[in-house]
């Protein structure tokens, strides 16, 4: 590979080479991070969901225990 391009001018080593892999393989690096970031937004909406569940049953368990004290 060193060989390849050791003839090569800078610009077809630095800006044609990364170009051409950025339109081969777009798509699937789009799918990946689109993947990548869908996944930690349903794993924000998770934890935000199951702290506000343990919120409430907190906020609901120390409400009626304070009433049986009456």
């Amino acid at each position: 590979m060193q060989e390849i391009f050791s003839g090569m001018p800078w610009w077809v080593k630095w800006v044609a080479v990364p170009i051409i892999a950025l339109v081969v393989f777009g798509g699937l690096i789009a799918t990946v991070v689109g993947f990548v970031i869908g996944l930690l937004f349903k794993l924000l909406v998770f934890v935000a969901l199951v702290g506000g569940l343990i919120f409430i049953v907190r906020k609901f368990m120390s409400g009626s225990s304070s009433r049986s004290d009456w």
